[in-house]
């Protein structure tokens, strides 16, 4: 079976698929709807052969489905039949997730994307937990108003250094973590990760893509 991985950004769109090694991409952004997407995933893959699709989506999932539109996207993501659009079987996961489940190892672990938002996600003895950190009030804005790009641009790279380290230094003490894995964009930007921390790859994403439709993987199934 041919898995297409489609991995959906705030600024790209990529994509890649069994047996292939070159990751292709087209810029997303906020105009960009749900029927652009696919529209421009079929015309990428138009040579590759394809028997289901698996979609990082960046913002919430539920139960399999969009249940929040994104907001580094343009709205209209709730309540798409990406099966009939794809004509296709397709499994659905927020992003960072897919990301999360891509890098996973053991024991309990966080996934931190820092990227054109924040994305996170946990894998907890194999179960993928979504998560929504980016919108949880800190200090005086959210998590993704002191981490994200924009965060970055406002900021300048000392004091959003600064905050990366304070902010997982928190979430490793309270969510009692095993391992964290740092990805997104804006990785590069650190001179040096958090203490106890990994870096993650954009390839990870590719790999919890494939995961999700190998057979027999249920340690690696999706809480909703």
């Amino acid at each position: 079976m041919n898995v297409l991985v489609v991995d959906v950004g705030g600024s790209n769109v990529k994509i890649l698929a069994t047996g292939e090694t070159e990751v292709r991409k087209f810029p997303s952004g906020l105009t960009m709807t749900p029927e652009a997407m696919v529209a421009g995933v079929k015309d990428l893959a138009g040579d590759w052969a394809y028997d289901v699709v698996a979609v990082g989506y960046p913002g919430l999932v539920r139960n399999g489905a969009v249940a929040k539109d994104p907001q580094n996207l343009a709205p209209g993501w709730v309540g798409f039949n990406f099966e009939l659009a794809f004509d296709r079987p397709v499994r659905l996961i927020n992003d960072a997730a897919m990301q999360a489940l891509g890098s996973y190892e053991s024991g309990t672990m966080l996934f931190l994307g820092l990227g054109t938002g924040l994305g996170s996600a946990m894998v907890v003895e194999g179960i993928v937990v979504p998560m929504e950190l980016a919108h949880l009030p800190y200090r005086e804005g959210t998590y993704e108003y002191y981490l994200g790009k924009r965060a970055l641009e406002r900021l300048g790279k000392k004091k959003w250094r600064g905050y990366v380290n304070t902010c997982v230094g928190q979430l490793t003490t309270a969510l009692q973590l095993d391992d964290v894995v740092i990805g997104g964009g804006q990785v590069k930007v650190l001179k040096e990760l958090p203490v106890g921390c990994r870096p993650g790859h954009n390839s990870h994403a590719f790999i919890g893509g494939f995961r999700l439709w190998e057979p027999g993987r249920e340690r690696f199934s999706v809480a909703a």
